[in-house]
């Protein structure tokens, strides 16, 4: 577990990706419902593998989730490759993929048989690389983000954000000073609001989520870990094992 105050540089090795597994607790009005476990890993060269894997238990309901996403990492920039989500719970289950050909610069589904009909733009993120990216513009001091990102139907969504200001929040971990990043919505119905630690380098901490001022969830880290600065053939193959 990293404590706070435990200081980690922006950068292991100038140009690559921290690796490494980050834990949290899912709340609601602060009772524990489940948890989630966030991790990234290089592949080879400049591509890499982000997972999200969370279970969540409330009253009758349940959500198990897991996305993957992986991507490209060059000169800062992150531009996603294949990203897969897999649900399984309450109401219908969910098993999609899509696959960003940058060549040919189209977009394709598991859910349909052609190519998807969107505007190919070299700015397209998926659901979970964006929040790389995100880091990446903060460690650079950008205080506003804009992301094109594209559904499993083809349709395009704009993901707008904005930093609204640092603070000292208290965690599992210990207390924290974060950026507080807020996601923009066309309609105040909706909130979302995310937490990054400079000291740890620029980690998501913490994420709520509400609506018309009622919170649906919280999330907060509860451990982190640098796995490694650098993927070894036998790490990659016991990562893929589990």
């Amino acid at each position: 577990m990293l404590c706070a105050g435990a200081l980690l540089p922006t950068s292991l090795i100038a140009g690559e990706l921290t690796q490494y597994e980050a834990k949290y607790d899912i709340l609601r009005k602060g009772s524990n419902h489940g948890t989630a476990v966030r991790s990234l890993k290089k592949l080879d060269d400049e591509n890499y593998e982000l997972t999200y894997h969370s279970d969540i238990e409330w009253m009758i309901f349940s959500d198990s989730r897991k996305e993957t996403s992986q991507f490209t990492f060059k000169d800062g920039k992150v531009s996603p490759d294949h990203y897969s989500m897999v649900r399984k719970g309450t109401g219908p289950d969910k098993n999609y993929k899509i696959d960003f050909d940058k060549e040919n610069e189209i977009v394709t589904s598991s859910n349909s048989e052609y190519p998807l009909k969107c505007e190919w733009t070299d700015d397209f993120q998926d659901a979970i690389s964006y929040q790389v990216q995100v880091r990446e513009g903060l460690k650079k001091g950008e205080t506003s983000f804009s992301f094109p990102l594209v559904d499993k139907k083809g349709n395009r969504r704009d993901y707008n954000f904005e930093v609204v200001g640092t603070e000292m929040i208290s965690l599992p971990i210990g207390n924290i000073e974060a950026i507080k990043v807020k996601r923009l919505y066309d309609t105040d119905k909706r909130q979302a609001l995310a937490w990054f630690a400079p000291e740890m380098d620029y980690m998501l901490v913490r994420m709520w989520k509400g609506e018309k001022g009622t919170e649906q969830f919280e999330v907060q880290m509860n451990s982190f870990t640098v796995t490694a600065p650098t993927a070894t053939a036998e790490h990659t193959k016991n990562l893929q094992a589990n």
